[in-house]
């Protein structure tokens, strides 16, 4: 029995010595064979600069694993070792994959809901900003964060990165053949804080917002680049990948046949198979999802009642992880009100799906949540962890909406339901009676009124339905049937819910 250990989906690393003559990052080719049992798993290794080497494996079994490396470098090659993978603690539950088609869970089994933040280049702001903004995220509700590798020239966002990624040549261009090793170090390691507080890190791969001309690379250099991270992050259990942000905004230097190889790197570099997805600019110019390497949808567009259409399209979760930033900048994306961007995620959820946080309030310094980090300033956070501690509770299996897409009234209000419990979403809409769909027997039902904004839950008081109104060819046909449902009575207010358990 090996005297190494390391607990089940944490993150075991074997470093060798080896040439650094030359440049190791394009010459020396590295892997290892983990074995447990029959079970083989072929794992790259990577250059970490001076000489060193490392490769790095997550088991995801619990006993005992040997390994031994293989490289055309007499250095590298048949060296063999082993360990032993223990039970996992208290707070690693495994990487998160789809589970139930249109939901997420950990590998352990307990379901997992996307409350994610956008923070694009926190990991290249001075390292006193970065502690600042990992306090912030102990203590706010998101569980997972859009992070870019490379840094962002952008509004609000033009100060030098803390480690450029790439080192220049002599005469100042930047060899994207001469990865700063500093860098990816750097940022690994806040990919393992992240991990160590529960947030998983979706890693942004590319995108359009530069000054070091790292969107223009060319191909050979991009898949190199792609292959390497890969190899260095993959047994990071918190990881998914983001090929990029705004995918079509770079289509001219990185065509299409490029993408869908970026995603195929992945696959062949990463043996745990994290999630992997792809970001969109433009909200008619969305990357086909249904292509067998994607595993989640990933969307940027404000029209978030088109959720369920987006279930249906694509057949796989979908999370809009740039819906508009609560904020109050020039740029019409940053400046919604926090009121409407809790009735995006409201909706969004209800109509079974996934959403995302952005804040872009003006700062005299330029320290923009959404760029940067540091701390939230919005009034839209608390009102999320509200939802979250909501939906947490109730749902087991992941919501599944109510109606589809285009039917009536589902097209106008938002609703979802799980097992024994149901969620209507009133949002804009303030009716003094509302239906539930449900059978008149009320004694069979707790129901509640959720005040969305004030974020206050209170019995309901259930009335007798009121006449069904039907719609026939955009005409509204009045003194039909009964409704054969018990009602709701509201107050008159926007930004209500309605919950609906049934007793058991």
């Amino acid at each position: 029995m090996s005297d190494k250990v390391i607990e089940k989906w944490g993150m075991f690393e074997v470093a060798l010595s080896g040439p650094s003559e030359g440049n190791p990052y394009i010459d020396v080719a590295l892997e290892a064979s983990f074995r447990f049992k029959e079970r083989v798993v072929r794992v790259p290794g990577f250059y970490d600069g001076e000489g060193t080497y490392k490769i790095r494996f997550m088991p995801d079994v619990e006993g005992d694993w040997t390994y031994e490396t293989a490289s055309a470098t007499p250095a590298l090659d048949g060296k063999t070792g082993s360990f032993v993978a223990t039970a996992p603690g208290k707070n690693n539950r495994g990487p998160v994959k789809v589970r139930n088609k249109f939901h997420f869970a950990y590998a352990d089994g307990t379901s997992y809901m996307p409350f994610g933040t956008t923070c694009y280049a926190w990991t290249h702001q001075p390292l006193d900003l970065q502690e600042q903004t990992l306090q912030t995220l102990a203590e706010a509700p998101f569980n997972k964060i859009r992070m870019g590798v490379f840094p962002k020239d952008y509004p609000y966002n033009t100060n030098a990165p803390l480690h450029d990624v790439f080192m220049p040549d002599d005469d100042g261009k930047w060899n994207f053949d001469e990865p700063n090793f500093a860098a990816f170090r750097h940022f690994e390691t806040q990919i393992g804080r992240l991990a160590d507080m529960g947030i998983e890190a979706d890693i942004i791969i590319f995108h359009p917002y530069d000054r070091w001309d790292h969107a223009n690379m060319p191909a050979e250099q991009d898949y190199r680049y792609v292959a390497y991270l890969t190899a260095r992050i993959a047994a990071y259990r918190n990881v998914w990948w983001s090929l990029a942000n705004e995918y079509d905004f770079m289509i001219d230097s990185k065509p299409m046949h490029q993408w869908d190889r970026y995603f195929q790197i992945i696959e062949e570099n990463d043996p745990y198979w994290h999630l992997a997805s792809i970001h969109n600019g433009d909200v008619n110019a969305n990357y086909d999802h249904r292509k067998p390497w994607v595993t989640h949808t990933c969307i940027q567009n404000w029209d978030v009642k088109r959720t369920a259409e987006w279930r249906e399209t694509y057949g796989k979760p979908v999370v809009n992880d740039e819906p508009e930033y609560e904020g109050n900048i020039l740029q019409c994306w940053g400046n919604i009100t926090p009121q409407e961007l809790v009735h995006r995620y409201w909706i969004t959820m209800m109509r079974g799906g996934y959403i995302g946080h952005g804040e872009t309030y003006q700062h005299p310094d330029e320290i923009l949540w959404w760029a940067k980090g540091g701390v939230l300033h919005g009034e839209a956070p608390a009102r999320i962890a509200f939802l979250r501690n909501l939906l947490e509770e109730d749902v087991k299996d992941g919501l599944t909406p109510r109606g589809h897409s285009g039917e009536w009234p589902w097209s106008r209000v938002s609703g979802a339901a799980d097992g024994d419990v149901s969620y209507i979403y009133l949002g804009e809409h303030q009716p003094s009676i509302w239906s539930t769909g449900l059978p008149k027997d009320d004694a069979a039902y707790d129901v509640d009124v959720i005040d969305t904004w004030n974020m206050t839950v209170t019995p309901a008081k259930v009335v007798t339905a009121p006449e069904q109104h039907t719609i026939r060819h955009g005409d509204i046909i009045r003194g039909g049937k009964p409704d054969a449902a018990f009602g709701v009575e509201l107050p008159t207010q926007p930004y209500l819910a309605i919950r609906v358990r049934r007793r058991t």
